[in-house]
């Protein structure tokens, strides 16, 4: 997929956002999702999206859309701080495939990080078990501001 066409309401996190497809959520406003990702890349992995923009990558979304969307970047990191206690974190926002991106709904990624674990390939991690990620989704929001 290039950095341009029409959003695809058929994508896995518009799936998520109808409720056709479960998802560990971690929280959610009118406007922005935080849910584990299903293949983490690290232990407490969080993708957060916004829940009305239909903006594939991050040229198409509104500059008002973007700033809740940042903030809610910003809300979920410091809650997996607290929860977690990682030594760092990564945010990560892909565009296009060339840019590694997998899933054309524009998407944050929130991934603790330690010295000592290697971190998982962005699209390569193995699938998590559900009940692992609800656990790790319920100590995430135990520690929400």
């Amino acid at each position: 997929m290039s950095l341009t066409g029409a959003y695809d309401p058929a994508n896995i996190f518009a799936k998520i956002l109808r409720g056709e497809i479960p998802a560990a959520k971690v929280w959610e406003d009118e406007n922005i999702l935080a849910f584990m990702d299903v293949f983490p890349q690290s232990e407490g992995h969080v993708l957060v999206i916004h829940k009305t923009s239909t903006a594939r990558n991050l040229l198409e979304i509104s500059p008002e859309h973007l700033a809740q969307l940042t903030a809610a970047v910003q809300r979920t990191a410091r809650a997996v701080r607290k929860a977690l206690s990682p030594e760092g974190f990564s945010v990560m926002q892909f565009n296009g495939e060339a840019g590694g991106q997998t899933v054309f709904h524009l998407h944050f990624h929130v991934i603790p990080r330690w010295s000592d674990r290697a971190l998982k390939g962005h699209g390569h991690a193995p699938m998590a078990d559900a009940e692992t990620l609800k656990a790790l989704a319920a100590r995430i929001a135990a520690a929400l501001d």
